[in-house]
């Protein structure tokens, strides 16, 4: 079989020497206060701009985008600045890279905002945990509260952060934005009839379910432009709290409301990388059906598995994400057919170059 993987390909504005793409990663290295970018995640994307695309770490898009301790924003002119020397040093390198946009909802806890509660589609209690800083000063795991449902002022609010980041991202030298609305975080919430037990307009029918990712999209897209814009969702699968398993046909129908925005790509987050079912080639065909632009895969992925979805055209690019915390020359080590190095999980959460900028390259 003739692999695909290490040849060009152009998901919107962006030209790609390969479709070896680098997922989002949260590694809780940001300097506080102020979760701003530092010189420690500079060196960690650098080493990494083998990857056709790097989508930077999920990226909150204000305050109250915020769930996990030491992530980093991009809504302040520090936050600009910090990135900025990111990308910077990133495209001297010869590599290209994404702000993910990420606002986390309810997958937070009272600390990040004066002691209210996160906000969510609905308030509804919910099992999950987050990161905060302990007593020590190292990540401590936390119950998540019950969070408060966003109001008509709160949605109209959260659209214009994403609008917001947006713009920061352009000033901060990104390639393009990456739209978290996946893994049970907040537009994960307003799509999924699980969590979502609204009777306005952003709630209910499914119509209604995806009206706010999709005004979201249109006001990102409106900041930048629709080939400068991607999309992550994870329709099927359970995570952060989220059960939905049957969430296909939201993500189909979201699929083909994104298709007629002409965006740069969609990305798959697949369940099984969380121990989820695999996604079936069925699925996989309505959704190049509803989406027939780019569609990057992800998730527990290997390059005989990324073969045969390239080859049968079922995706257009893969992004690697364990494999890329511990082989920062990926792209290079999975064209050579080389050994990888095995990822450290007591790591990847927090501390300093252990584990995040010390896993070795190809001598």
């Amino acid at each position: 079989m003739t692999t695909s993987l290490f040849s060009p390909v152009t998901l919107g504005a962006l030209a790609l020497p390969n479709r070896v793409l680098m997922a989002p990663l949260t590694r809780m290295r940001a300097t506080p206060p102020g979760d701003v970018p530092n010189d420690l995640m500079l060196d960690y994307y650098v080493q990494r701009a083998g990857a056709g695309l790097i989508v930077s770490e999920g990226t909150q898009v204000s305050t109250w985008g915020k769930g996990y301790m030491d992530t980093p924003g991009i809504y302040s002119a520090e936050q600009v600045a910090g990135w900025r020397r990111i990308t910077d040093a990133v495209h001297a390198a010869g590599g290209r890279i994404a702000a993910q946009l990420w606002h986390v909802g309810r997958v937070s806890h009272e600390s990040f905002h004066g002691g209210e509660p996160p906000v969510s589609a609905s308030a509804e209690p919910y099992r999950n945990r987050t990161t905060v800083r302990g007593a020590d000063g190292r990540p401590e795991r936390v119950s998540c509260p019950t969070p408060q449902a966003l109001t008509a002022d709160g949605i109209a609010r959260t659209i214009e952060e994403f609008r917001h980041a947006t713009v920061c991202a352009q000033e901060a030298g990104f390639d393009a934005v990456e739209i978290h609305g996946a893994h049970g975080y907040l537009l994960h919430q307003f799509l999924s009839e699980v969590s979502n037990h609204r009777d306005d307009a952003y709630g209910g029918s499914l119509e209604n379910r995806v009206r706010l990712a999709l005004e979201v999209v249109d006001a990102v897209v409106g900041a930048w432009s629709a080939d400068r814009v991607g999309i992550r969702i994870s329709p099927i699968g359970s995570f952060n709290g989220l059960d939905d398993l049957t969430g296909g046909e939201t993500g189909l129908h979201l699929a083909r409301e994104l298709a007629t925005r002409d965006l740069a790509y969609l990305h798959l987050s697949e369940p099984d990388w969380a121990g989820g079912p695999a996604l079936d080639d069925e699925f996989r065909t309505s959704l190049r059906e509803a989406f027939p632009g780019p569609i990057v895969g992800a998730g527990a992925y290997t390059t005989e598995k990324a073969d045969r979805l390239l080859n049968a055209g079922l995706i257009d690019a893969v992004a690697f994400g364990r494999s890329y915390i511990a082989n920062p020359d990926l792209a290079q080590r999975l064209q050579q057919g080389a050994d990888l190095n095995e990822p450290n999980p007591s790591t990847f959460y927090g501390g300093g170059a252990e584990g995040y900028t010390d896993y070795p390259a190809l001598a």
